[in-house]
């Protein structure tokens, strides 16, 4: 199965809950990083790691398909 087929093709609806929870990461972790309040290093490091967890939670989520494949 090509990657454009596999992108386009119906996600399971657990993979789609886990693909939102990888997006509100990533929007929570934009908002942290684009905050124009001086925060502690620790907190932009965790919402540097939790911007990195939210996209690939997403890519592959979206990656995931219902059919299983013989290749």
């Amino acid at each position: 199965m090509k990657i454009s087929e596999r992108l386009s093709s119906p996600t399971p609806s657990f993979f789609k809950k886990l693909r939102n929870i990888g997006l509100a990461l990533v929007a929570v972790s934009a908002t942290l990083l684009a905050s124009p309040v001086v925060l502690p290093v620790l907190v932009i490091q965790i919402a540097g790691y939790l911007a990195v967890a939210g996209t690939v939670a997403g890519a592959v989520s979206q990656a995931v398909t219902g059919e299983e494949t013989t290749e």
